[in-house]
């Protein structure tokens, strides 16, 4: 077996991806290792150059119009050393009336000091759909910091979802900033998903502006922080046309020495729009614990099930 397919399966043993996908001719994928291409495959109508930058990889994706990819496209962003920087920079332009869904994994099962950063640029065209799961694997240290930023425009009636959690390992350093601008009759659901132990800092920044007359936008944060993590999350709706719509929710749950912040914007420019928002912080809920507890399990998994329902 070669070296890149070696390394391939090394980074996919830490997902609950079988990379025997990656040989499907009708699947999409490309594997990064650091600043190094393990692996790539295009396929009609979908077009993905790379080229190797100081620590990463420059990316463009091009979608032609009208294509539809019916099989998810397989991303994967690894660095299978302790130490080292990845570079991701992304410019990724998806043409009318096509429709992909991409699943990125990140992974960085041996970190000790790690930086990911991740610079993004989304053109969705009119009536496209996008959407991207990121999942993440850290390592048990923490040692990791991860840096996503996007600037999305989604067209008009084009729908745009991103969906951001961690699934191994502890959090380290996690700041997401996203800003989206939304066409007419679009639609923008963005959602994060993270659980922090120890000292871990998760740090969200989500922006949509519903720029275009009947545009939607919900964006979402589930978080949850133990021990010593902090956590603050700034989300902001913004409604400038009539008839747009939004919503913006956080829910927070802290133990122990966990400290968490959420801080949700809606700021409404129309006298036709409307925009709601809900945040939660607090302990594990008292009489589902109770219940739990009844049931046999201790106070702690009884609180780990409630978070991980939460999380859901």
């Amino acid at each position: 077996m070669s070296a890149p397919v070696n390394l391939i399966t090394n980074l996919f043993d830490y997902t609950e991806v079988d990379p025997r996908h990656l040989k499907d001719p009708d699947t999409a994928h490309l594997v990064i290792n650091g600043s190094t291409v393990l692996g790539m495959q295009a396929v009609p109508g979908l077009d993905i150059v790379t080229d190797e930058i100081e620590d990463g990889i420059d990316i463009r994706v091009r979608l032609e119009p009208g294509t539809i990819i019916r099989k998810s496209v397989h991303l994967c962003f690894g660095m299978l050393p302790e130490r080292g920087v990845q570079k991701i920079i992304m410019d990724v332009d998806i043409g009318a009336g096509s429709r992909i869904a991409l699943q990125a994994h990140c992974i960085f099962p041996m970190a000790v000091d790690v930086k990911h950063i991740m610079d993004a640029s989304i053109n969705i065209g009119e009536g496209a759909r996008y959407s991207y799961f990121e999942r993440h694997v850290h390592s048990p240290q923490g040692g990791v910091q991860v840096f996503p930023r996007a600037k999305v425009k989604v067209g008009p009636g084009a729908f745009f979802k991103t969906e951001f959690e961690l699934i191994k390992g502890r959090v380290g350093l996690i700041d997401i900033d996203y800003e989206t601008e939304c066409d007419r009759e679009s639609t923008l659901d963005m959602t994060a998903r993270i659980a922090g132990r120890a000292d871990d800092v998760i740090k969200i920044r989500e922006g949509g502006i519903l720029r275009g007359e009947y545009a939607r936008g919900v964006l979402t944060s589930k978080i949850a922080v133990r021990d010593r993590a902090r956590a603050e999350v700034h989300n902001k709706l913004t409604a400038l046309a009539a008839y747009a719509r939004g919503h913006v929710d956080c829910k927070e749950i802290v133990k122990d020495e966990g400290v968490a912040t959420a801080v949700p914007v809606v700021e409404v420019h129309h006298p036709r729009a409307h925009i709601t928002h809900e945040a939660a912080i607090g302990s594990v809920d008292h009489k589902q614990l109770e219940t739990l507890m009844s049931r046999g399990l201790s106070e702690d998994d009884a609180s780990e099930l409630i978070i991980n329902g939460m999380l859901r």
